[in-house]
């Protein structure tokens, strides 16, 4: 459910009650003895059974944990799921989804994609007897013409990484499942559950590097599974203890703590990425702007209409040379040169030498990561001082003789 109020810019409205879910949904200070109001690290590997087979919800710290348990309650709130699962990092919750196909068994694979995704599927799935086929799914007919007998599963991102696509959900949806039955898994890490509910989009599956926005501080790496169906989560519940890619009770703690801002995090994310998409769409030295909440991005009105805002993600093309990218990026006092995203400082990197160097060449240069393309990810700074920063950075990156 959504709030009838109107969000800024144009988008859907906020879903209610999502901040209180984030802080008290899982936090029920009644599951323990202690009555503790923060949920206890439960490092236990182990735990008493009261006779051979019978235990109290808990056996062993992979087959489940209460820390993580606490955890995985307050996400599926979050996305308006059923059930959710964490996992140690979102390409192990990548590999675990993947487990549920077999040899022969065709995955459709969004072409602009992160490039860990790319190179897992193309590298380590690809040998084990699965058919990765890359697909622009911005683009329903494609999508639809690429699906054979033999697809099992659909994963696309929105918005893209780095090209910041918008990808219609519901028609993809609506493509994929009167085909057969296919999974549909979507990518949620660009926009967090605050912005997008895929589940509620028609997914089958919602899935994210939590490493990312949701937990936002830069200091956790964790993936994230949501769903709604008992059979799938059945299968991947136990995949989860199979496979055994389970974060810490600690990452957990960590995690769970760092949803309770996740609201205003990413309402202040929201108003910065704006703020810099504005400046450097109007500044000279920049050659292209891509962010969705910005009138000239060619799927704007589809990121209106499908979320409740956008995250502070920001790809532009620099003018120039590859010179004059890596001078702008050395220049940066405030945005700091890395990889990942999300967090509450900002970064900026290039995708084509850093995130992204493992995809091919001729599918980087098809897909316009360029040695131009330059990705921020916008934090929480004052965003006068990030503006500056990057003004400051763009006129030495074109200053004589700078490279």
């Amino acid at each position: 459910m959504q709030r009838k109020d109107v969000s800024p810019h144009g988008f859907l409205p906020s879903f209610q009650h999502f901040a209180t879910q984030a802080i008290h949904v899982g936090q029920e200070p009644e599951q323990w003895t202690s009555m503790a109001v923060v949920p206890p690290i439960s490092l236990s590997t182990t735990f008493k059974q009261g006779a051979p087979g019978r235990h109290s919800g808990f056996e062993y710290s992979r087959s489940g944990n209460p820390t993580r348990n606490c955890l995985e309650k307050a996400v599926a709130a979050l996305d308006g799921a059923k059930y959710s699962l964490a996992f140690a990092s979102g390409l192990a919750a990548t590999m675990t989804i993947t487990h549920l196909l077999k040899a022969g068994d065709q995955i459709i694979c969004m072409d602009d994609v992160y490039g860990g995704t790319n190179r897992y599927f193309r590298q380590v799935a690809a040998e084990f007897g699965l058919k990765i086929s890359f697909v622009d799914c911005s683009k329903t007919k494609l999508l639809d013409a690429a699906i054979t007998p033999e697809t099992k599963l659909v994963w696309i991102e929105t918005p893209t990484n780095p090209n910041l696509k918008i990808v219609d959900i519901a028609a993809c949806a609506h493509t994929v499942h009167k085909r057969g039955d296919i999974i549909l898994v979507v990518d949620n890490t660009f926009m967090s559950a605050y912005f997008q509910r895929p589940l509620a989009l028609g997914a089958d599956i919602c899935m994210y590097s939590g490493t990312k926005y949701m937990n936002g501080h830069s200091d956790v790496v964790m993936g994230l599974v949501s769903l709604n169906s008992e059979t799938l989560h059945s299968r991947l519940r136990f995949l989860q203890n199979s496979i055994g890619a389970v974060p810490s009770p600690f990452d957990c703690y960590l995690f769970n703590r760092g949803l309770k801002t996740l609201q205003i995090r990413m309402q202040k994310h929201f108003e910065n990425g704006m703020a810099v998409a504005q400046f450097l769409e109007s500044n000279p030295l920049v050659e292209k702007v891509i962010f969705p909440g910005l009138p000239s991005h060619p799927q704007h009105e589809l990121a209106k209409r499908q979320c409740t805002g956008c995250p502070g993600m920001v790809t532009f093309y620099i003018k120039g040379t590859l010179q004059h990218a890596e001078v702008f990026l050395k220049n940066l006092k405030l945005f700091t040169l890395a990889e990942s995203l999300g967090g509450y400082e900002s970064l900026a990197e290039l995708p084509a030498i850093m995130t992204h160097a493992s995809v091919p060449k001729s599918q980087r240069d098809a897909l316009g990561i360029s040695d131009t393309l330059i990705r921020l990810s916008v934090g929480l700074e004052d965003k006068e001082d990030l503006m500056e920063d990057i003004d400051q950075a763009l006129k030495a990156a074109h200053r004589p003789n700078a490279n």
